[in-house]
């Protein structure tokens, strides 16, 4: 459950956490510890869904969302530490005290939540300014509204079908790891060959 609300928050930072508060409010989903039951309480519930429209609009719109990008930096990894802390299960590390978590090794289960948000933020930011300059921006809303859909599905399968959204998880890392580069090895061929004629066309 942790990794996959760690890997929803590296995509959009606010997402996991909205839905983590309002599973423990409103549903018998999953009942957070109680030093984390802050998460379902009204103001942070209303705070957390404005900064998630926010965000939302924001990263549709070209260079700005390249802004927004270096601003999460530090919220999405945030978001991750606590969506892991607060979402583990009573199985594997749970926080249940914030305010102590370094008297012991539960601050692991931070950590953790924090390096999986910021691997899936940097692949994001990184691939954000290519589609831009290939699209002349029109890639933006397309592949933001990409990124919400996704953050939302980790999320929601991360508290009902943990297993699933681990699943999905593996998916995204495999699609960074593999796919992607890939992708931009055929770009940059693609551009040498249009580069190669061009040269071509203006010596003839």
């Amino acid at each position: 459950m942790g990794s996959g609300l760690a890997a929803a928050a590296g995509l959009n930072a606010w997402m996991p956490l909205l839905v983590l508060g309002l599973a423990n409010r409103f549903f018998d989903a999953i009942e957070l510890p109680a030093g984390w039951a802050w998460l379902s309480s009204d103001i942070a519930l209303w705070i957390i869904g404005a900064l998630l429209v926010l965000e939302i609009v924001a990263d549709k719109v070209p260079v700005v969302d390249s802004i927004n990008d270096a601003v999460q930096t530090v919220i999405r990894p945030a978001s991750g530490g606590i969506a892991f802390g607060a979402g583990a299960s009573a199985e594997t590390v749970r926080v249940d005290d914030p305010s102590a978590f370094f008297a012991n090794q539960n601050w692991v289960a931070i950590g953790i939540g924090v390096a999986i948000a910021l691997a899936i933020h940097v692949v994001k930011a990184s691939i954000r300014p290519v589609a831009n300059a290939a699209t002349a921006g029109v890639a933006a809303p397309i592949v933001s509204t990409v990124e919400d859909v996704s953050s939302l599905a980790l999320s929601i399968f991360a508290i009902v079908l943990p297993i699933l959204g681990f699943l999905l998880l593996i998916g995204a890392i495999v699609a960074a790891v593999v796919v992607i580069p890939r992708w931009r090895r055929q770009r940059d061929r693609r551009a040498a060959i249009r580069n190669g004629n061009a040269s071509q066309s203006t010596s003839t």
